[in-house]
């Protein structure tokens, strides 16, 4: 099977018996998040969306992002298969921290006790 990567598309596709499955991404600085994963009915069950999340987690590693997977057949792949991802897998309570400290930057702490 062979998967094609179109950057600019932010798409993960490939072509089995003349059905399109695809694995589409957004990119925001050095993290990307898989937001949808879709094979055809004609072609399930053959491991289609496996191959195109292991490329896609292939390509993340090449280019050293993080990866959230917003779709639930990369997030069940990620929890099904740790060891393909613990190194690029951004989970929710780093995302949680990563907001905190935006609302709250170390810098400028937020006030506790009011003034007199």
């Amino acid at each position: 099977m062979q998967i094609e990567h179109d950057a600019a598309s932010h798409r993960f596709s490939t072509l089995v018996d003349g059905e399109r499955a695809v694995l589409d991404y957004v990119l925001e600085g050095n993290t990307m998040t898989i937001t949808h994963t879709g094979v055809p009915q004609p072609i399930s069950g053959r491991g289609i969306a496996a191959e195109l999340v292991r490329s896609a987690l292939a390509a993340a590693r090449a280019q050293r992002w993080t990866v959230i997977p917003a779709c639930s057949y990369a997030a069940a792949y990620l929890d099904r298969h740790p060891e393909e991802c613990s190194d690029l897998r951004q989970h929710q309570s780093d995302l949680l921290d990563e907001a905190l400290e935006e609302t709250f930057p170390a810098s400028d702490p937020p006030a506790v006790g009011g003034s007199s």
